[in-house]
Protein backbone atom coordinates (compact mmCIF):
# COMPACT_ATOMS: atom_id res chain seq x y z
CA UNK A 1 0.00 0.00 0.00
CA UNK A 2 2.66 2.42 0.73
CA UNK A 3 5.15 2.05 -1.68
CA UNK A 4 8.41 4.16 -2.03
CA UNK A 5 8.52 5.73 -5.77
CA UNK A 6 11.34 8.11 -7.17
CA UNK A 7 8.79 10.99 -7.61
CA UNK A 8 8.56 11.13 -3.01
CA UNK A 9 12.60 12.23 -3.37
CA UNK A 10 13.58 15.47 -1.34
CA UNK A 11 16.82 14.75 -2.89
CA UNK A 12 18.03 14.72 1.21
CA UNK A 13 19.54 11.30 1.77
CA UNK A 14 18.65 11.29 5.66
CA UNK A 15 15.24 12.82 5.25
CA UNK A 16 14.29 10.15 2.41
CA UNK A 17 15.60 7.58 4.41
CA UNK A 18 13.17 8.85 7.17
CA UNK A 19 10.70 8.92 4.91
CA UNK A 20 10.98 5.48 3.54
CA UNK A 21 10.99 4.39 7.79
CA UNK A 22 7.36 5.76 7.68
CA UNK A 23 6.46 4.03 4.62
CA UNK A 24 7.64 0.78 6.58
CA UNK A 25 5.51 1.89 9.48
CA UNK A 26 2.34 2.48 7.40
CA UNK A 27 2.70 -0.80 5.58
CA UNK A 28 3.21 -2.55 8.52
CA UNK A 29 0.08 -0.78 9.82
CA UNK A 30 -1.47 -2.05 6.71
CA UNK A 31 -0.43 -5.44 7.22
CA UNK A 32 -1.82 -5.67 10.29
CA UNK A 33 -5.21 -4.31 9.56
CA UNK A 34 -5.79 -6.66 6.52
CA UNK A 35 -5.14 -9.73 8.78
CA UNK A 36 -7.72 -12.42 9.18
CA UNK A 37 -10.26 -10.69 11.63
CA UNK A 38 -10.59 -13.84 13.80
CA UNK A 39 -7.99 -13.14 16.27
CA UNK A 40 -7.96 -9.62 18.49
CA UNK A 41 -5.16 -7.60 16.53
CA UNK A 42 -5.72 -4.46 19.45
CA UNK A 43 -1.93 -4.68 20.91
CA UNK A 44 -0.42 -5.19 17.47
CA UNK A 45 -2.07 -1.81 16.41
CA UNK A 46 -1.01 -0.21 19.35
CA UNK A 47 2.31 -0.85 19.12
CA UNK A 48 2.48 -0.02 15.59
CA UNK A 49 1.01 3.11 15.95
CA UNK A 50 3.11 3.93 19.12
CA UNK A 51 6.22 3.55 16.94
CA UNK A 52 4.92 5.47 13.94
CA UNK A 53 3.66 8.20 16.44
CA UNK A 54 7.48 7.88 18.03
CA UNK A 55 9.41 7.55 14.87
CA UNK A 56 7.11 10.62 13.23
CA UNK A 57 8.25 13.23 16.29
CA UNK A 58 11.84 12.15 15.50
CA UNK A 59 11.75 12.22 12.11
CA UNK A 60 9.78 16.16 12.48
CA UNK A 61 12.28 17.42 14.73
CA UNK A 62 15.13 16.40 12.62
CA UNK A 63 13.53 18.11 9.63
CA UNK A 64 12.56 21.26 11.16
CA UNK A 65 15.88 21.20 12.90
CA UNK A 66 17.33 20.88 9.44
CA UNK A 67 15.58 23.64 8.06
CA UNK A 68 15.83 26.08 10.76
CA UNK A 69 19.67 25.98 11.08
CA UNK A 70 19.45 26.93 7.04
CA UNK A 71 17.04 29.60 7.40
CA UNK A 72 14.18 27.97 5.70
CA UNK A 73 11.28 31.28 5.27
CA UNK A 74 8.40 28.56 5.29
CA UNK A 75 9.56 26.71 9.09
CA UNK A 76 6.61 27.91 10.63
CA UNK A 77 4.15 26.65 8.67
CA UNK A 78 5.74 23.78 7.98
CA UNK A 79 5.75 22.85 11.95
CA UNK A 80 2.18 23.73 12.10
CA UNK A 81 1.39 20.91 10.19
CA UNK A 82 4.04 18.59 11.67
CA UNK A 83 2.17 19.60 14.90
CA UNK A 84 -1.62 18.62 13.17
CA UNK A 85 -0.09 15.66 12.47
CA UNK A 86 1.10 14.39 15.36
CA UNK A 87 -2.36 16.12 17.08
CA UNK A 88 -4.05 13.75 15.19
CA UNK A 89 -2.04 10.23 15.50
CA UNK A 90 -2.17 11.26 19.45
CA UNK A 91 -5.85 11.94 20.05
CA UNK A 92 -6.83 8.40 18.76
CA UNK A 93 -8.98 7.10 21.82
CA UNK A 94 -7.87 3.62 22.30
CA UNK A 95 -10.69 2.34 24.39
CA UNK A 96 -12.80 3.51 21.49
CA UNK A 97 -10.13 1.75 18.80
CA UNK A 98 -10.42 -1.67 21.17
CA UNK A 99 -14.03 -1.51 20.14
CA UNK A 100 -13.70 -0.48 16.55
CA UNK A 101 -10.44 -1.63 15.02
CA UNK A 102 -11.13 -2.11 11.55
CA UNK A 103 -12.59 1.14 11.30
CA UNK A 104 -10.10 3.32 13.47
CA UNK A 105 -7.40 1.17 11.12
CA UNK A 106 -8.80 2.19 8.62
CA UNK A 107 -9.23 5.88 9.13
CA UNK A 108 -5.85 5.99 10.29
CA UNK A 109 -4.60 4.68 7.21
CA UNK A 110 -6.71 6.61 4.33
CA UNK A 111 -5.41 9.70 6.94
CA UNK A 112 -1.30 8.79 7.01
CA UNK A 113 -1.81 8.03 2.72
CA UNK A 114 -3.85 11.66 2.72
CA UNK A 115 -0.47 12.90 4.84
CA UNK A 116 2.04 11.44 2.41
CA UNK A 117 0.20 13.02 -0.83
CA UNK A 118 -0.17 16.36 0.65
CA UNK A 119 3.01 16.73 3.10
CA UNK A 120 5.68 14.81 1.66
CA UNK A 121 4.49 14.95 -2.31
CA UNK A 122 3.63 19.06 -1.92
CA UNK A 123 5.44 20.79 1.43
CA UNK A 124 8.48 18.63 1.60
CA UNK A 125 8.86 19.02 -1.74
CA UNK A 126 9.24 23.24 -1.13
CA UNK A 127 12.23 22.71 0.34
CA UNK A 128 14.00 20.17 -1.68
CA UNK A 129 15.40 23.11 -4.04
CA UNK A 130 16.20 25.01 -0.87
CA UNK A 131 18.53 22.62 0.82
CA UNK A 132 20.17 21.60 -2.21
CA UNK A 133 21.35 25.21 -3.25
CA UNK A 134 22.79 24.96 0.65
CA UNK A 135 24.62 21.93 -0.83
CA UNK A 136 22.59 19.46 1.35
CA UNK A 137 21.95 16.27 -0.51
Amino acid sequence: MFNWKDEYSCNVSEIDLQHKNLFELGNKLYTIVSLSQKYDRFDEIVKTLEELRNYTIYHFEFEENLLKLHGYENIEEHKKQHEAFIKKVTSIDEEYMDLNQKKVSMDLLTFILDWIGNHILKTDMGYKEFLNNKGIY
